[in-house]
């Protein structure tokens, strides 16, 4: 039986482990297939393999091609339409078929990031012509290396699009897999539209905006906001005249990077509709508590910031006389104009003083996991709840990432005001959640902050794959409701205990947990690895790496 790419791919990175659903494999990072967190990427350069349990391979097959005002992001949000965010949980995507001709790089680009709001451990495309077009346009055609599933590849699970029956699709406030037809929303006020961010990746999706903006005037009670994803994206916008044509329309350009799609700038009013072409809605990630955030294509958010609604595009030939276009991009990247400088000898490097600023702190020494623990459940949340709402985005809190200890103040603010006050009261603690619990972006700040505060023991009815590996990371057990009735047996506020912890966790998947408030006893289970086992009980990754002979 022939492989498939994702297969081909696991393959020359691993490192150690089996390739075998369920298992856990080791991979050597000189490239990555993950989405997961800087620290990951950190102990990669310290020469560490990165460890994920091998996921289920869902093939996807292409077909047909995008019509007229449909693009990329209204792929995704199909997928998002079909299965929601935890579809792709415990599951590689590999796109394939006929229909990734019509797709450029890029455009798999914009597919691939929103993977993680399936929960999808990765997604992956073969490497074609139209990977080898986007590099020669970087001047990098050189680096290209071809790479296609076999005839006879298999998968663990199929499906189909095709690509021409799609249509304009929006996901409501306030969660990516909450999607619909734009059709079916017409009419809704909208008062701010945002496209870009760091996480939009292509100057396909900007020059769209300009191009069917141009000659016309965003609608007075609009605010259209860009923000490039680049210094690079500015530059080949700008060569096109794309950002003069956004202005005269009434776009304001805000600088390059993250921005709008984490709540730094562009906070919308309250409960007023921000249609949005980010990856992400969780409530109040935009930086305002009671948003509104809609997402969407650009096709979509260029209508609604015309129109001052929610507009099909499809209809904007009829209602303002806008053809779609047809955007033709540069042949040649700006970046090669942009000197970058070059990283200094390893011998001159390790002189460079590392300067902070008093904002800067350090990250906090993790102790060993106890032997027998007793703690009290801090806080009970319910379903889907996001690093977004364990940890926030926005203004208020971000100048903060790297102080932990003014950050973990902020810890479920947006959930339980009280929660910090009564961690600390608590010191060591445990989490209690429902379903699919730290969903969203990796944000291994989320698992930081309440570790900071005691947290040890999360008991979930399930976790979003990213944010469970995170807790391992940290030192904090994650484990699952053997029977998930149990969920409705604890409340905030009751004190549990694991007598013999560390001696049962090293030889059982199976833990028995006293919840000593109700006098009742219920089981929980862990699906981690011997790896994970001795990195929690070691207080984390890094307390177990340091704990290594120097070699």
């Amino acid at each position: 039986m022939g492989q498939n790419v994702a297969q081909k791919l696991i393959g020359s990175h691993l490192a150690d482990g089996e390739m075998r659903a369920g298992s856990e494999i080791g991979l050597r990072i000189d490239q990555t297939l993950t989405q997961d967190a800087t620290g990951t990427m950190v102990m990669a350069m310290a020469g560490e393999p990165l460890y994920v349990t091998m996921p289920q391979i869902w093939g996807v097959r292409l077909t047909g091609a995008l019509p007229p005002w449909v693009s990329a992001k209204d792929v995704i949000l199909e997928m998002l339409r079909r299965y929601g965010v935890k579809g792709g949980v415990g599951r590689i995507i590999e796109y394939h078929g006929p229909g990734l001709g019509s797709l450029s790089a890029i455009d798999r680009h914009v597919i691939a990031n929103m993977g993680a709001e399936l929960g999808a451990t990765t997604s992956v495309f073969p490497a074609d012509e139209q990977v080898l077009a986007f590099l020669d346009r970087e001047g990098r055609g050189g680096d290209f290396v071809p790479l296609s599933a076999d005839r006879d590849a298999s998968y663990d699970l199929t499906d189909e699009i095709d690509l021409g029956s799609l249509e304009p699709l929006i996901a409501r406030p306030s969660s990516p897999g909450d999607v619909m037809p734009v059709r079916e929303a017409p009419g809704e006020p909208v008062f701010q539209v945002v496209v870009g961010s760091s996480a939009n990746p292509g100057l396909r999706d900007f020059a769209v905006l300009a191009a069917i903006t141009g000659g016309h005037q965003a609608h007075p009670q609009v605010s259209m906001d860009v923000n490039p994803t680049s210094r690079q994206i500015l530059a080949d916008l700008t060569t096109m005249g794309a950002t003069l044509s956004l202005i005269r329309s009434g776009a304001r350009i805000h600088q390059a990077g993250c921005m709008g799609c984490i709540g730094m700038g562009q906070a919308p009013a309250i409960g007023r509709n921000s249609l949005r072409t980010v990856p992400r809605n969780f409530p109040g990630r935009s930086g305002t508590d009671e948003d509104s955030v809609w997402l969407c294509s650009p096709e979509t958010a260029a209508a609604a910031a015309l129109t001052g609604e929610i507009t099909d595009p499809r209809d904007l030939p009829s209602k303002l006389g806008i053809d779609y276009p047809d955007v033709v991009l540069p042949p040649r990247s700006g970046d090669g104009e942009m000197p970058l400088e070059a990283p200094l000898p390893e011998s001159d490097a390790r002189q460079v003083e590392l300067v902070k600023a008093p904002s800067i702190g350090t990250l906090p020494d993790f102790d060993e996991l106890p032997a027998d623990l007793r703690a009290q459940v801090a806080i009970k949340v319910g379903d889907n709840i996001s690093t977004d709402e364990i940890l926030p985005a926005g203004a208020r809190v971000l100048p903060f990432r790297s102080d932990i200890a003014r950050l973990a103040g902020f810890t479920f603010s947006q959930v339980d005001q009280a929660y910090v006050a009564r961690a600390r009261e608590a010191g060591t603690h445990v989490i209690v959640a429902g379903e699919n619990y730290g969903q969203g972006s990796s944000r291994e700040h989320a698992v930081i902050a309440p570790r900071y505060l005691g947290l040890r023991l999360v008991i979930a009815k399930s976790f979003a794959r990213i944010h469970w590996q995170n807790l391992a990371n940290f030192g904090v057990l994650a484990v699952e409701f053997a029977d998930p009735a149990d969920y409705d047996r604890v409340e905030a506020g009751d004190e549990l205990s694991v007598d013999g912890l560390t001696d049962a966790l090293g030889s059982a998947a199976e833990l028995t947990v006293r919840n000593r408030s109700k006098n009742a006893d219920f089981a929980v289970r862990h699906r981690l690895s011997p790896r994970q086992v001795a990195m929690v009980l070691a207080g984390g990754q890094i307390p177990l790496v340091r704990s290594r002979p120097a070699s």
